[in-house]
């Protein structure tokens, strides 16, 4: 069907009112954070708001039987393309569709549907004492079905985890608007081993095999205390190995983070007040649990650390706490600021790699920054190996974006060289499919198998992850 008989049919289906079709409003839709949407926008030919697994059906029916694509998307803070429709197709914006469901607190889960904001479900969970315990940097706009499609993890998945881990099931609309429910049609328990696992292969799926509607999630009681410390180095290799130190001495942070010269020299030239110590490398970690837990923890990685570490620094009060963690929270912001003409680009920004292997991965994209003369800041969840890279260019150079676009395309050959992964935690989407074969092999195949099954007309979300 022609873009605006697709158009005119959605709004005989639900009125003007839940849609866009404007050409400037679909523009809006046309990006997400990645670099790649910036270089080439994709407008979907219609916007539609969903206001129930209903909608969504009669969407997909009508998709279906007219092969046309469709694009879930939540909050498009995505740094992958993985929400933008680059073969075209109606997006399914479901950020509206934000209502919590049920806080079954008893049994220690809470069902939402995917337009929920994951601080907002936290602030909600804290007044009966639970808490999600995935955390994104992006905790303030993300949504939990983004989080769901994408298997994002965060800050805390040194202890916790990534959201596959809290997700007990789903309930999924298919490409032909057939509706499942995975993890037990009437289910509420948390252990269950009936069936193959349709939730875990829809989690990370990233809308390539249905769109996800209500989501049923377990809860973790809130720590009753938490504590950071922050390590200063005067050698990038004593770093990781104190992280591995920590690790042998019986201690797992609920996170570690990193942030290298670049990083440090970053943070202070945008926020001089916080002063962060000249250093090639600075730690931070982050314990929780109850009091005397934290506090004994606490004073292990300070021992354990302080042998490796220029200095450490331990914390219990929320104040101070939030001063040393400041300098972590603005990492991903300041980046930009080391040029006065540049900006920060989402494209080789979400490697990981082993612990044992971080050093090296840190020095060797140091080195190919020189090469293409391009500034990179580097950061991340060293925990388990996540190292977030932020090349800065000015992005209205030709030269300088062919560079970067050389630059990163490294960096993710560099990630698998090195026994890692192109995405710890951001997603494959239109930007790293690219490296599918190389990083998978033979299992690509049976990917592409099971994509078929679900979705034979290729219809859902086309061009992402395979």
């Amino acid at each position: 069907m022609e873009k605006i008989a697709i158009q005119k049919e959605l709004i005989k289906m639900f009125g003007k009112d839940m849609l866009l079709n404007e050409e400037l409003d679909l523009m809006y839709y046309s990006y997400d954070s990645s670099f790649l949407t910036k270089l080439e926008p994709a407008s979907p030919y219609a916007v539609v708001f969903p206001k129930s697994t209903e909608d969504i059906q009669k969407i997909m029916q009508f998709a279906y039987q007219n092969n046309i694509n469709v694009i879930p998307r939540g909050a498009g803070t995505g740094e992958t393309g993985g929400c933008v429709a680059v073969e075209g197709g109606i997006v399914l914006d479901l950020s509206k569709w934000d209502e919590i469901v049920e806080i079954d607190a008893k049994n220690m889960q809470v069902i939402v549907r995917p337009g929920v904001i994951h601080a907002k479900l936290n602030e909600e969970l804290a007044k009966v004492n639970l808490f999600f315990p995935p955390d994104p940097g992006s905790s303030q706009m993300c949504t939990i079905g983004g989080m769901v499609a994408n298997n994002a993890s965060g800050l805390r998945a040194v202890k916790y985890g990534c959201t596959e881990q809290y997700i007990l099931g789903l309930e999924v609309v298919l490409a032909n608007g057939d509706v499942i429910i995975t993890g037990g049609m009437k289910s509420r328990a948390i252990k269950n081993v009936s069936g193959l696992n349709l939730t875990k292969l829809m989690v990370g799926s990233e809308g390539i095999l249905g769109v996800i509607t209500r989501i049923r999630l377990r809860c973790f009681p809130k720590p009753r205390a938490r504590g950071i410390a922050m390590a200063v180095f005067d050698h990038l290799d004593d770093a990781p190995a104190a992280v591995l130190d920590v690790y042998q001495a019986g201690i797992l942070p609920s996170g570690i983070e990193i942030l290298d010269s670049s990083a440090i020299t970053a943070v202070n030239q945008f926020k001089p007040h916080i002063k962060l110590p000249a250093a090639e490398a600075i730690l931070l970690f982050e314990v929780d649990g109850n009091p005397p837990s934290v506090e004994f923890e606490g004073n292990v990685i300070q021992d354990v650390v302080g042998k490796r570490a220029r200095s450490v620094e331990w914390a219990t009060d929320p104040k101070r706490m939030a001063e040393l963690w400041e300098g972590r929270a603005v990492t991903s912001t300041v980046a930009t600021r080391v040029r006065s003409d540049g900006s920060r680009v989402f494209a080789g920004e979400d490697i990981s790699v082993p612990l044992s292997r971080v050093t090296e991965v840190l020095r060797k994209i140091k080195a190919l920054g020189e090469k293409y003369n391009i500034q990179v800041v580097n950061y991340g969840h060293i925990g388990d190996g996540n190292v977030h890279t932020a090349p800065v260019i000015n992005p209205e150079n030709p030269e300088e974006v062919e560079r970067v676009l050389k630059l990163v395309d490294e960096i993710h050959l560099l990630a698998i060289e090195l026994e890692g992964t192109t995405t710890g935690e951001h997603g494959v989407g239109a930007v790293r499919r690219r490296y599918a074969a190389l990083e998978h092999g033979t299992a690509l195949d049976y990917m592409r198998k099971t994509k078929d099954a679900f979705d034979p007309k290729g219809i859902m979300n086309p061009g992402k992850l395979i």
